[in-house]
């Protein structure tokens, strides 16, 4: 039966606070995911000192501050990655990270991290793209802000740069926050499929949690989803996140959603259903009495549950025989 990849996106919503990364993770762990997901990155590396906000993160925190002065008061230190590798081991749970910044890489690689996970804003850095394909065979790509094009050349330095085709996931995303649902375009995840030969997932940034049920539906091996322990928490992700709760509930829709999916393919009867059978279907059933030498015709013959005499598509061949006993009103008629 399929298994998604469910990566439970913790990213800067610990708010700096080690202790609160360590409540992401147990509530991810009670959550049933496959992996919790933060960000690795120094403010330094990542943005210019005077670069600004996007809006949604200006509506989320103080929108006098600068970008670089956000991060900065986000960023986990190397300690922390390694206090919250090992307490994701001990759940167990899966720790995942992604880096920012070739720096970043270094220090995932080092505590063994084996997934590389991209994100959107770094489908166009050749010098990260190498470094990532060099430092980890698995590759998972987010795609938001990208087209087509842009995405092929990604996977293309990915592939000359040592990462096999089979190796490689790319998950269509939106990065707004949240993503209007007009915006969400989810089919082109299948083009992804079909136009690059990749496997395929989703990054959702959209509120609740129905699109990433649909994506599973349609395909995805892989989902990601940011969630909080609280969404009126000040912060630029914790609006756009599920909390506990919906995290968990997201989880059990999606592995019955796989179930569903999960058959064969063909159109043939269920065990379960099969008993149901003679009783949801009908008969041919007297109308009234009828004598033995009668002809069966449509004023003495009728068709009722339940479902365990002559079949309903037999009528043309019933009509016009000659009854070889009685029949009592509503019983099932016999040849």
């Amino acid at each position: 039966m399929k298994h998604t990849i469910i990566i439970a996106e913790a990213g800067v919503n610990h708010n700096g606070d080690l202790e609160l990364a360590k409540k992401l993770v147990d509530e991810a762990h009670k959550a049933g995911v496959d992996y919790v997901k933060f960000q690795t990155f120094k403010a330094s590396n990542l943005v210019s000192k005077s670069a600004q906000k996007a809006s949604y993160q200006k509506n989320q925190t103080d929108a006098s501050e600068t970008q670089w002065q956000m991060l900065n008061r986000l960023e986990l230190d190397e300690a922390s990655h390694e206090v919250l590798f090992q307490y994701c081991e001990r759940k167990p749970i899966k720790f995942l990270s992604t880096p920012f910044d070739l720096e970043s890489i270094d220090l995932l690689k080092s505590i063994g991290i084996t997934l590389g996970k991209i994100p959107s804003g770094e489908l166009t850095n050749l010098p990260y793209l190498r470094k990532m394909a060099q430092n980890f065979e698995q590759i998972v790509m987010s795609s938001g802000m990208a087209n087509l094009q842009e995405v092929e050349e990604a996977i293309q330095v990915l592939l000359d740069s040592g990462t096999k085709k089979e190796n490689i996931t790319i998950l269509h995303c939106n990065t707004e926050y949240p993503t209007p649902m007009k915006d969400v375009n989810l089919l082109a995840m299948n083009t992804i499929q079909e136009k690059l030969g990749v496997k395929i997932g989703y990054s959702d940034h959209t509120l609740g949690i129905e699109v990433p049920i649909a994506a599973v539906a349609l395909g995805a091996t892989v989902i990601e989803k940011h969630f909080t322990l609280d969404k009126t928490m000040e912060g630029p992700d914790h609006k756009a996140s599920l909390e506990p709760q919906e995290l968990a509930e997201m989880v059990r829709t999606i592995r019955n959603i796989e179930q569903a999916i999960g058959g064969s393919g063909v159109k043939e009867i269920s065990e379960s259903e099969r008993k149901n059978i003679a009783i949801a279907r009908k008969s041919l059933i007297a109308a009234r009495a009828i004598k033995a030498g009668e002809v069966f015709s449509a004023e003495n013959i009728t068709v009722k549950r339940p479902g365990n005499g002559i079949s309903p598509m037999k009528w043309d061949t019933v009509i016009g025989q000659i009854a070889q006993r009685d029949f009592m009103e509503d019983e099932l008629i016999t040849l």
